[in-house]
């Protein structure tokens, strides 16, 4: 009969093996079981076990039965955390982000400068690399799957449209930021959707039919 000790690891095993199958991060999975990703590292850590509605919503989110889960597939090895898996890499991806962001605005002040010596001023032109930098940095932090903050990039870039169009468009009334408003709402509210696992009954009917 499996020990208490050996039924963690397996489960642990079948948990990290199901999860990256299916292309979730820690913090994914627990949103949809409305936990947090410590939680989900320590059973993938062998700390403790779910408990069994949660082991028949995670066969359920992996289309597969609570025995698959709890009987033994794969030598379980000790896994990292995920933040300390990336904590090698995130140095350098940080320091490409930053180089990247700067170089938008260097840019920038250089086609600034570069006007004034010859007596033109265009300042409208830092308007235009508020919203280019940000664009670079959402498109960067997604690449880099550095995601924890991305509701807050995709709000200030389209924050950063509307200031751009407000600074180079005379007569743009101020009150379409109101708009804006509701705009960054929709961002959030967005970027907060979370897949639900279904009903445990649900695919068990499904296949009686």
């Amino acid at each position: 009969m499996m020990q208490a000790s050996e039924l963690k690891l397996v489960v642990a095993s079948n948990l990290i093996r199901m999860r990256s199958a299916a292309g979730l991060t820690q913090a994914e999975l627990g949103a949809m079981l409305n936990y947090s990703d410590k939680t989900i590292s320590k059973w993938e850590r062998g700390e403790a076990i779910p408990d069994a509605f949660v082991l028949t919503q995670l066969a359920e989110i992996f289309d597969v039965t609570v025995n698959d889960i709890l009987s033994s597939q794969d030598k379980w090895q000790p896994p990292r955390d995920e933040e300390d898996a990336q904590e090698e890499h995130s140095y350098s991806t940080n320091m490409i982000i930053a180089v990247a962001v700067l170089g938008v605005w260097t840019l920038a002040l250089t086609a600034f400068v570069a006007l004034w010596l010859v007596d033109l001023i265009y300042w409208q032109i830092f308007a235009v690399a508020l919203p280019v930098s940000m664009l670079v940095y959402l498109v960067l932090i997604s690449v880099f799957h550095k995601r924890r903050y991305l509701q807050y990039v995709i709000a200030g870039f389209v924050l950063s449209l509307f200031i751009m169009l407000f600074l180079l468009m005379p007569g743009w009334p101020w009150q379409l930021f109101l708009v804006a408003i509701f705009a960054e709402i929709i961002v959030f509210l967005s970027c907060n959707i979370r897949r639900r696992p279904r009903a445990p009954g649900k695919k068990r009917r499904k296949k009686e039919e």
